[in-house]
């Protein structure tokens, strides 16, 4: 790629501007028919590297993608992954939490889910939820018990980045590696997906007036996301702000960030020992044998 990772990255503890941050960066392509082989590519080696994780089973990997509506979550999610085995990566979206996931703390009903070693793990929003949307609409804390007194406060938050920073410490010292991702669309960006979403018959369904009512909580959002990706972009469990408005630049960002993460880890294919061996050679002559 002609575009350092590192230009996406947030620095741990840096403060963020997301006013500052584009939400359209120079292409890594040059032409549409440069971004399929491209993205082809990518999927390729995703996929030798997703068959590694899953033989050498040493690692984890989860990865969180969070957005404004329309960022293109979906799209990234499955273009990028097209290539990767089902059998090693599953894909959880999270949505309003049910009566009974409102009887247990933030964190519970996302930590079901969390991948095996071996294998991907993808959060289609996630416990972040708890510090963005909770944010901007205080009245869900009470849905969650968050006692009176409580839902205003700084340390309220402030207690939630530290339950997530805690949880992600203790999952990269246990062998998952996690990757964060923010996809940075502009709101006249937004908009136009909007109306492509009214246009188009086919897209209807993916267009609703609450889509409309939290475009007015905009600027709210945004200062809730810089909070966040300040408070919780760790050395260990990094965040990227990924420019949105050009969804297939998007997508090539996301797969190299994603080939990285894979590419780092130290892992290899099981050795086979002498007497595992002997034994597959045995059976080798037991097949090969005429009866």
């Amino acid at each position: 790629m002609s575009i350092s990772l590192k230009d996406f990255r947030v620095k741990e503890g840096s403060d963020v501007d997301l006013d500052e941050w584009p939400t359209d960066v120079r292409h890594v392509y040059q032409s549409k028919d440069e971004y399929r082989m491209m993205l082809a590519q990518h999927i390729e080696q995703l996929s030798t590297l997703q068959q590694l994780l899953y033989a050498a089973n040493s690692y984890a990997v989860l990865l969180i993608f969070q957005a404004m509506d329309a960022a293109g979550k979906d799209g990234v999610i499955r273009h990028v992954m097209s290539g990767v085995n089902p059998q090693g990566c599953q894909v959880f979206s999270f949505k309003h939490p049910s009566a009974g996931e409102l009887q247990h703390d933030f964190l519970w009903r996302t930590t079901r889910d969390l991948p095996e070693r071996g294998r991907i793990g993808i959060f289609n929003r996630s416990y972040y939820e708890e510090v963005l949307i909770a944010r901007v609409h205080p009245e869900i804390l009470r849905n969650e018990g968050v006692p009176d007194g409580q839902v205003d406060e700084k340390a309220l938050w402030q207690r939630r980045y530290q339950s997530i920073n805690d949880l992600e410490r203790h999952l990269h010292f246990n062998g998952t590696r996690i990757v964060k991702f923010f996809l940075h669309v502009s709101k006249d960006e937004q908009r136009k997906r909007f109306l492509a979403r009214i246009d188009d018959p086919d897209k209807n369904w993916k267009f609703t007036m609450s889509d409309v009512e939290e475009r007015k909580y905009w600027d709210k959002y945004m200062k809730a996301y810089a909070k966040c990706l300040k408070a919780t972009s760790t050395s260990h469990a990094p965040w990227y702000v990924v420019p949105a408005d050009d969804k297939d630049n998007a997508r090539l960002i996301v797969s190299e960030v994603v080939l990285s993460t894979l590419a780092g880890l130290k892992m290899s294919y099981p050795k086979t020992t002498d007497e595992r061996r002997r034994e597959l050679l045995a059976i080798r002559d037991s097949l090969t044998t005429t009866e």
